[in-house]
């Protein structure tokens, strides 16, 4: 028999310690006990319901297992490596502090139904905690964008200066990314919202349970419709890691922007000291250590993602111990996150635009060009004869030097008679923004109205 093992009743040799070592999980799924014990207690009040437990037995366990909750909680559970896993770990502590009693508990029960159902009870609840650090997030671009409102920047392309754009509307893009991504793990809530528990090792089970009762008791919505299924999927959890991998791409592409604007060449923002660093030799460095760690990151996360789509893309039906290799890349993703939000916000609450140097970059690279080519077109020019025509006074621009406020009508009128003296009128970054009044565009007008809606949406 395998000495100590729960299971060991059909094995004459003791298992070998290195195998002990290798299969273990319990270093790191003993953070799923508060769920375990959760799901152990609906489970052991549904057998008392459904009379395959007396009330008095289910009392005792009951009992037993709120005082190893207790234990957890003050530190002092003695976990043991050869137990294998929390759920073992557990039920072996049962036995222990109520006697033989304990060991009802697993009736009508397996392990692949008991751990799909404590990582779905885990990720329930870290999926709304970062919907509410999400809220946070988008609560700071909000504030960002109504409290500089009038600050002009230059728009980009290909990392070009393309047009002028309000740094609130800039804001807000970042805004919407954050947004679709709570929008994400709301979906994805509607999946792992499951149970799973009554599913047994794959084939569903002789004891009369209700699972609909435990899965009340759980909170759950609904309960899996196939045992075979129910007890293999992780599919909630790899979307769960996809979730992270696109919110940590978006706080990427934030740190990318954030770690360009803080350099003396852009000098477009101020970042809040308490969140950059200095170095050990060039006393005059601030740099900012967060983003680019924030950036770095975002990698180790689409490394957990990697990792989960490819330990379930081959596995035959059901449960195989494959499985066990889902938590770590699941608890990485979702810590990696949390932590990412938290500080990112705090970053977005503190930094600071510096308006005159966006406002004298946006003036910069011809950003009015399209605007030019905008007014002949509504001359009556055909844009793509517009287009060129532009492009030609931007030529002769860069020969003479000038900028194209700088341009009199006289030499407007060399490349088209189609300029008239309004067009020194159009040569203002304030024009250009009030112009883009379409729905979404960068108009103060439109801008205001998007925030008030957001307000009006997320109840700011």
């Amino acid at each position: 028999m395998a000495e100590g093992k729960l299971w060991g009743g059909r094995f004459k040799e003791s298992t070998n310690k290195l195998v002990e070592e290798f299969t273990e999980s319990v270093s790191y799924d003993k953070r799923l006990a508060p769920y375990d014990v959760a799901g152990s207690i609906a489970h052991v009040k549904m057998l008392e319901k459904q009379g395959i437990l007396t009330p008095e037995e289910a009392d005792k366990i009951v009992k037993g297992l709120n005082e190893i909750l207790t234990e957890v909680e003050k530190g002092n559970f003695p976990w043991k490596t050869e137990l294998e896993d929390v759920h073992m770990n557990i039920e072996k502590r049962l036995t222990e502090k109520i006697g033989p009693v304990g060991g009802k508990l697993h009736t009508g029960r397996s392990r692949n139904d008991q751990v799909a159902t404590d990582v779905r009870l885990y990720v329930r609840k870290e999926i709304k905690e970062i919907l509410e650090l999400l809220k946070n997030l988008r609560r700071a671009f909000l504030k960002q964008a109504e409290e500089n409102l009038g600050v002009i920047m230059p728009g980009y392309t290909h990392l070009q200066i393309a047009q002028p754009v309000l740094y609130s509307h800039h804001m807000l893009a970042y805004y919407q990314m954050f947004k679709r991504d709570a929008e994400r793990f709301e979906d994805t809530l509607k999946r792992v919202n499951v149970s799973p528990l009554g599913s047994a090792a794959l084939a569903g089970t002789s004891y009369p349970l209700d699972r609909e009762f435990t899965a009340k008791l759980l909170g759950f919505s609904d309960v899996s419709r196939n045992s075979m299924d129910a007890v293999s999927d992780r599919d909630f959890v790899a979307e769960t890691i996809f979730d992270c991998a696109m919110v940590m791409m978006h706080l990427s592409r934030l740190s990318e922007e954030l770690i360009l604007w803080s350099t003396e060449e852009f000098n477009f923002i101020e970042l809040p000291d308490a969140f950059c660093t200095g170095s050990s030799i060039m006393p005059q460095k601030k740099n900012p250590d967060v983003s680019e760690l924030t950036r770095g990151k975002t990698g180790r996360v689409y490394g957990d993602l990697i990792a989960i789509l490819t330990i379930l893309k081959g596995l035959p039906l059901t449960y195989n111990r494959d499985l066990q290799e889902d938590k770590e890349p699941l608890f990485d993703a979702i810590d990696t996150v949390k932590l990412a939000l938290k500080v990112n916000t705090l970053i977005v609450e503190g930094m600071k635009p510096k308006a005159e140097r966006m406002r004298e970059q946006a003036s910069k690279g011809f950003s009015l060009a399209t605007d030019v080519a905008d007014y002949l077109a509504k001359k009556g020019v055909p844009f793509r004869e517009a287009h060129r025509v532009v492009g030609e006074l931007v030529a002769y621009c860069l020969d003479e030097g000038k900028d194209l406020s700088q341009l009199t009508l006289e030499e407007f009128k060399k490349f088209s008679d189609k300029f008239e003296e309004d067009v020194l009128n159009l040569m203002s970054l304030e024009g250009s923004v009030e112009s883009r009044r379409v729905i979404g565009g960068t108009s103060p007008e439109r801008v205001k109205e998007e925030i008030e809606k957001i307000k009006e949406e997320e109840g700011f």
